[in-house]
């Protein structure tokens, strides 16, 4: 199929690369003639794990990438991948979506045939066939059902592993107008060598239960975190091994043994905002949803118990300390969520000397925590050197090799907020939960 993607994100580049990569020809529409520049040049705008392979071997051939809207004319179907960030009381920002939908409206009217415009970008229950119907009726004065048709498409990809999610899903939630069975139709041939290849479940459904699969997906994993951090809370109290008890409860399939890693909580792009989100939304219809709430509480907490664990080993005031990690997670450099800034925050609050370390990310905090006043090393093993202690935040393998490392420390207090570290002889050590 002829494909266009508006969006060159996390989320649009991995789709174009990888329906590229399933015989489509894909054309990604942004506004940022840099990524535009990127891609045509075969190398990928973001850093994600197999995505810079597939976009050098696609660009100049099944994939491109353009900022003239023009494009969506020789295409079949449009993907909306823009971003929605979060407004100051948690819901969502449509106005990038909107501006999305106008131009893409404006440029469908000069086009004869009937048109699929499938949401991929977040977006609660309603504004798929309110918010964009709407829009593209004002602008191109198309009428939805004829000239075009609306569909959801969720995207539930992990940083870090997004073209594989991308390519492997577990699922895949495609969401129509009721009775439109042309959309359902172009939807399943999109996504046909992927289930062909794949065998995904697949999941028919509706405009707006498919916009809120996607939240109702983010909130129950969030919410999983959140719990497990809880009972790992109080497993440290009682010093007992959080991480015995979640392989252990773990073997109930009626509970499963992902997502029971405890420690300093999630973040990243997706559940801070989505979770923000739907309770914004929640509470803009009279409800009010206190378990969601309490997860957010929980993880917000994780961080202040890290530090108080370090600090009932080191006096951080004055102190050297090192922060190992600053991505939200290993394998991506997004910072977005992560929990590094409010340990580094806390840190400095409280009078330390923080020096911190990840191997992708320091260029992204430098650039967008300007105001941090840290030190950054070049490696794990020079952060440590002549520091007071040492907080780890992210789960990277380098973390998990260090060893000697330790020795060089004036002082070898350890604070693993990942469960990364091993005990050693020499090493004062505390899991957060174990």
């Amino acid at each position: 199929m002829d494909v266009s993607i508006i969006g060159s994100g996390y989320v649009g580049t991995t789709a174009a690369a990888c329906l590229a990569d399933h015989g489509h020809d894909v054309v990604n529409v942004d506004i940022d003639e840099d990524i535009v520049a990127s891609i045509n040049d075969g190398e990928s705008p973001v850093h994600e794990p197999g995505l810079p392979e597939l976009i050098a071997e696609h660009a100049g051939g099944r994939l491109r990438a353009t900022t003239d809207y023009d494009a969506v004319l020789d295409t079949d179907v449009t993907v909306i991948a823009v971003g929605t960030p979060s407004r100051g009381d948690g819901s969502i920002d449509t106005s990038v979506v909107e501006a999305a939908t106008r131009s893409l409206g404006e440029t469908l009217a000069q086009k004869d045939e009937s048109h699929l415009v499938v949401m991929k970008s977040t977006v609660v229950p309603g504004t798929t066939d309110e918010l964009v119907a709407s829009t593209l009726t004002d602008a191109g004065g198309l009428t939805v059902g004829e000239d075009v048709h609306l569909a959801v498409n969720p995207e539930f990809l992990q940083m870090g592993s997004a073209v594989e999610n991308f390519q492997q899903p577990h699922k895949i939630v495609l969401g129509t107008q009721a009775d439109d069975e042309w959309a359902l139709d172009t939807l399943h041939e999109l996504f046909e060598p992927i289930v062909d290849e794949a065998d995904p479940a697949v999941v028919e459904t509706g405009l707006r239960e498919a916009e809120m699969i996607k939240y109702a997906n983010n909130a129950f994993l969030a919410s999983k975190v959140s719990l497990i951090n809880d009972i790992g809370n109080i497993c440290k109290e009682f010093d007992v091994d959080a991480y015995e008890v979640a392989d252990a409860i773990g073997l109930d399939d009626r509970i499963g043994d992902r997502f029971l890693r405890s420690g300093l909580g999630w973040g990243g792009s997706c559940f801070p905002k989505d979770v923000a989100a739907i309770i914004a939304a929640a509470k803009s219809q009279g409800y009010e949803p206190p378990l969601l709430e309490a997860a957010v509480e929980v993880n917000d907490l994780q961080p202040q118990r890290l530090l108080d664990i370090l600090a009932s080993h080191v006096d951080l005031n004055g102190a050297r300390i090192a922060v190992l990690g600053l991505a939200f997670k290993p394998g991506t450099d997004d910072i977005r969520g992560t929990r590094a800034i409010p340990v580094i925050e806390g840190l400095c609050d409280r009078g330390a000397d923080v020096v911190a370390y990840d191997p992708v990310a320091v260029d992204n905090v430098r650039e967008q925590y300007p105001a941090l006043d840290i030190e950054y090393a070049d490696s794990a093993a020079e952060a440590l050197r002549d520091a007071d202690g040492c907080a780890v935040v992210t789960a990277w393998d380098e973390f998990a090799a260090l060893s000697d490392e330790f020795d060089d420390m004036a002082s070898p207090v350890v604070v693993d907020g990942r469960h990364v570290i091993e005990r050693r002889d020499g090493l004062t050590y505390e899991g957060l939960t174990w």
